[in-house]
């Protein structure tokens, strides 16, 4: 039984793991925990699902809620939303069908071009793909370059390549497919890179945009994790019909994908103004330099309260 003051309910805090992403995501689980004792919660834990006793811990914890801050396999692709599901305990965040269909980026498209949503061209292809110098020619014909080719279920930036030729594709593929997933090849929109917030269960609300600004050829691991001053700016510096457009196409997507509490969909918006749908987080970084945080301290949510807020949501029939 939850209690009614949300900050007397003793929170688990999930993090780490054995994704590529373990000690980003570890970063976010000892922020949150931290925001969470200052917004009045007193007994908060962290726990790396890595240890050998974590599913023990968990179920013999006395538990209220889970606050979710993995990242990658096993945390953001729905196994252990399967698990809490099990033990019958609230968590935060989207759950078991919405994380799965989030990670799953060419899945996800589907589901974006049926809610009207402008994606990437692009196929998706075995990990252990080996192209002909002809197929690679067609590809090139078909998408133009450069291509980005990408794990089709994997965050931060890992394995991702930006190809600018045909010859460097089978290495960008064996690159990507070493996640052990499909393997995902789309052409590369030019335009402004924007990331669009969305907190919220049923009617869910965009934060403001985010610009992002980098050097790189394109927004890496590195760039993700330098202080958010370097490469956020807050409000995005596009068309005002741009920002209505992609806050509005946020929103459809964590609808369409039945994302709770909260997601973050990327976008490039083009030269004419059209936001085009890169992909979407559905446990985005959670430090105090993290995207959501940076953006949502603009709209005057600061991250403490934002985190109670989680907690909140979660906690909903």
């Amino acid at each position: 039984m939850t209690k009614t003051d949300v900050t007397q309910n003793k929170v688990a805090v999930l993090a780490g793991g054995w994704s590529d992403e373990k000690d980003i995501s570890m970063q976010s689980g000892t922020a949150c925990a931290n925001a969470l004792r200052e917004a009045g919660f007193k007994d908060v834990e962290l726990l790396d699902v890595a240890d050998s006793d974590f599913v023990v811990k968990l179920a013999q914890g006395g538990y209220d809620v889970a606050f979710v801050a993995m990242h990658g396999h096993y945390g953001e692709d729905g196994c252990i939303q399967g698990l809490l599901e099990i033990l019958h305990m609230p968590y935060t965040f989207s759950g078991v069908l919405a994380s799965a269909l989030g990670t799953e980026k060419e899945v996800a498209k589907s589901v974006y071009k049926a809610a009207g949503i402008p994606v990437p061209e692009g196929i998706d292809v075995a990990p252990d793909t080996k192209l002909t110098s002809e197929q690679a020619d067609e590809l090139v014909a078909r998408l133009g370059l450069p291509i980005f080719v990408k794990p089709a279920a994997n965050g931060s930036s890992f394995g991702v390549t930006r190809v600018t030729e045909a010859s460097g594709l089978n290495d960008a593929i064996e690159k990507a497919g070493a996640q052990g997933d499909r393997v995902l090849l789309e052409t590369c929109i030019e335009g402004t890179e924007i990331t669009v917030p969305v907190i919220g269960n049923d009617d869910p609300q965009a934060l403001p945009i985010v610009e992002i600004v980098f050097n790189s050829p394109f927004y890496d691991i590195n760039a993700k994790y330098e202080p958010s001053s370097m490469h956020h700016v807050i409000p995005a510096r596009i068309p005002e019909e741009a920002y209505r457009k992609a806050q509005e196409y946020a929103v459809a997507a964590h609808k369409a994908l039945g994302c709770r509490g909260t997601s973050r969909s990327d976008f490039i918006v083009k030269k004419d103004g059209t936001p085009v749908i890169l992909e979407i987080n559905t446990i985005p970084g959670m430090t105090e330099r993290s995207l959501i945080p940076d953006s949502a301290r603009h709209a005057g949510i600061e991250f403490p309260e934002l985190c109670k807020r989680f907690v909140e949501w979660a906690l909903e029939d």
